[in-house]
């Protein structure tokens, strides 16, 4: 175990404002831990000489021996709380875990509080939960150190939840369907431990098999994803990530101050981290039910076996529904359903014994096609009939999953019949579904897990830049007390190895004549000027200007820039070298810093299709070479890349080390907040950034 086990199996826990007060959190807090846990109980409530039976302390370092307390639970108003950490850290204990309410969630004042609460707890090195939690609990000791009125029965899954609300609910729903948990966790405001704390706290505990959590924000974001790498190479983690839409967002800020960042952003760095993430709290326990008790599979392939036909063609829109495929059934298999099936059974998958079938001919069939070696994984169906047994059926099931160790999901499709033989097949970790398609999303999440678990992660490619030359390019740029830049700043590309047209920004009509004739052919002339953005749309960009018309082209744009906006900062004119767009296709690359991520990098079809298309993929940067390979795979216009239509196939290595070389750059610096490279024209000789737009936080320069 980690640095977090005597949080949850700790030998002494403390209450401080613990009472006997009828309805209050102190006294159901102290009643619960009195009622299940097997080690001591201390009470602290300067107000009260005891409480519920035990004496109580006027602070924790009157207890004796305080620095044998191994958690203290906070319950005292959020003025005293602060003081009753300080007091704890000075006792010399090492677990905090802080009820009350009234920090950062409330608002300004709330923050302050929250700050110091911080400071505290950071000076005495303290394991922090909280504030505003319901607090946790761990089923092996019996710690119930919350005020929910539910005890978890005893399991293998852990369970982080930010909600306090939905741990209780999530409780009482477990209760009834016997699923069990080791560790439980509400996460509060996060002030100290978060959800990288806790998800690295369980992956070293060998008694929890499935991590679940409920988040609605991710609070260190490129920790998270370091962290679940690693853990989900033998754990499995499981979550619901709500704010998935706009109103959701605001909704999870105002709960709990959470800062909520980009969807996308989440939804690609979840992927990344490795987790499965679900919409919903039936689909958090089918996945966590199926992971914790069933092996993985070793192919894509399952095969169903039915009493029903309606029912077994459900099944099979479901897997059509899905990323598994039917099993086809080799010759031996079929010849052996032929012999022991009746003439009216379909022998092929889907497998119908039809609705005569007593248990013996769900284990005939069941034994044969998983002894087939084109099945890696098989489903149940069957509907109650006046010949068939359900719990006779789930020991049959039972029986053939354990002998071929094949993942096998349940779908017992009754109500008061189901009884017996679920409770077979939940003590064998056999998971039992009313819905068939729940029960194939749930072998698809076997598949899911398995792939996670084969992934080798690289670590990002470091490639010889000019970093500080790109230094000194952003700061120019806040030297002219602007946080927008635009290709003035195409050197920044050079400085990092990503390919740019030969040219130069000029400031003169006669500089401009003399680049162009170093380049030698016709070329292309912007306006540059942070105050104008879509150069384009103001007649600011001309294309194909002949040597001979240089100088007049100038001229030109810097009046129509003047006339479009007659304050608007012109640092001169951008010559450039011309682009065979026709010969090539027009990416883009970029970046959008987001609040818990990061550097949210950004890879699509450019040019003028990037606002109607959206044809785009997303990745949290650093990426390495497999995974900026991964986004070119992504893309729905991939085929364009590869010589689509006859066109000759771009240079996909370019491509893919212009986006590592991205991600080196917008992590490097900080102080890039947005960047658009529009088009990145990519050919078969290579990619040319054409266009650069960004933005700086000149503070973190």
């Amino acid at each position: 175990m980690g640095r977090l086990s005597t949080l949850f199996a700790p030998e002494r826990v403390a209450v401080i404002g613990a009472t006997d007060s009828d309805g209050s959190v102190g006294r159901a807090i102290t009643s619960n831990l009195l009622a299940s846990f097997d080690g001591d109980v201390v009470a602290v409530n300067p107000y009260k000489d005891e409480a519920l039976g035990l004496r109580c302390y006027d602070t924790i370092g009157d207890v004796d021996d305080p620095g044998s307390v191994d958690v203290a639970v906070v319950v005292v108003p959020p003025n005293a709380a602060v003081q009753a950490i300080r007091e704890a850290g000075q006792a010399g204990v090492q677990n905090v875990v802080v009820i009350t309410a009234g920090f950062g969630e409330t608002g300004s004042e709330g923050m302050s509080r929250e700050q110091k609460l911080k400071e505290a707890a950071r000076e005495y090195d303290l394991n922090l939960v909280g504030p505003n939690s319901l607090g946790v609990m761990s089923t092996p000791d019996g710690l119930n150190a919350t005020f929910g009125n539910e005890m978890a029965n005893e399991g293998d899954i852990s369970f982080m939840s930010q909600s306090g609300a939905f741990v209780t609910a999530v409780l009482d729903w477990a209760a009834e369907r016997d699923v069990g948990f080791k560790d439980i966790v509400s996460l509060g405001n996060k002030a100290i431990l978060d959800e990288g704390d806790f998800v690295a706290e369980w992956g070293e505990d060998p008694q929890t098999e499935v991590i679940l959590g409920y988040l609605e924000d991710i609070a260190d974001g490129t920790k998270f994803i370091r962290t679940a790498r690693e853990v989900t190479q033998d754990t499995p983690i499981v979550l619901v990530k709500s704010g998935r839409t706009d109103a959701g967002a605001s909704a999870a800020a105002s709960h709990t101050g959470a800062m909520a960042g980009s969807e996308r952003a989440y939804e690609a760095g979840l992927e990344q981290a490795g987790t499965l993430r679900v919409e919903s709290v039936q689909e958090l326990f089918d996945y966590a039910q199926i992971l914790s008790g069933q092996p993985l599979p070793d192919g894509d392939e399952i095969a169903i076996v039915t009493n029903a036909g309606g029912p077994g063609v459900m099944t099979t829109d479901a897997v059509g529904d899905s990323d598994l495929s039917l099993a086809e059934f080799e010759d031996g298999t079929l010849d052996r359903l032929r012999e022991s099936m009746p003439d009216e059974a379909n022998i092929y998958n889907p497998v119908d014994i039809i609705g005569d079938a007593p248990a013996k001919r769900f284990e005939l069939a069941l034994e044969t096609v998983l002894a087939d070696d084109n099945v890696s994984m098989a489903v149940v169906v069957a509907c109650p009939t006046a010949v068939l047994s359900f719990e006779e059926l789930a020991e049959v099931i039972v029986e053939k999953q354990a002998a071929h160790e094949t993942p096998v999901a349940t779908t017992l499709m009754g109500g008061k019949s189901v009884g017996a033989g679920q409770e077979v097949l939940s003590e064998a970790g056999i998971p039992n579904y009313f819905d068939p398609a729940r029960a194939v999303d749930s072998l698809d999440a076997l598949r899911d897990y398995r792939q996670i678990q084969a992934r080798e992660y690289e670590s990002p490619a470091s490639f010889d830049v000019d970093r500080d030359r790109a230094e000194e390019i952003l700061r120019t740029a806040a030297r002219r007390d602007t946080n927008r830049l635009g290709v003035e700043a195409m050197e920044l590309l050079d400085a990092y190895g990503i390919p740019t047209p030969q040219g130069a920004v000029t400031r003169s009509p006669t500089e401009a004549e003399e680049v162009a004739q170093d380049i030698g052919d016709d070329v292309v002339m912007k306006i540059v000027s942070p105050d104008i953005l879509h150069k384009s749309d103001i007649g600011g960009v001309e294309v194909g200007v002949p040597p001979e018309e240089v100088r007049s082209t100038y001229e030109d744009l810097v009046v129509r820039a003047r006339n479009y906006q007659s304050d608007a900062t012109v640092l001169g004119v951008q010559v450039q070298e011309m682009v065979d767009l026709e010969s090539g296709t027009e990416t883009i690359l970029g970046m959008n810093r987001d609040p818990q991520f990061g550097p949210l990098l950004l890879f699509g079809l450019g040019g003028i299709f990037v606002e109607v298309l959206e044809d785009n993929t997303v990745r949290v940067a650093p990426v390495s070479e497999p995974e900026a390979r991964e986004m070119l795979d992504d893309i729905e216009s991939a085929p364009l890349l590869r010589g689509a239509r006859g066109r000759d196939p771009v240079d996909e290595d370019a491509l893919v080390e212009s986006v590592q070389r991205l991600s080196q750059l917008v992590t490097d610096f900080p102080a890039i907040v947005e960047l658009d490279i529009n088009p990145l024209v990519a050919t078969p000789d290579g990619v040319q950034a054409v266009d650069l737009r960004l933005t700086l936080d000149q503070e973190k320069l």
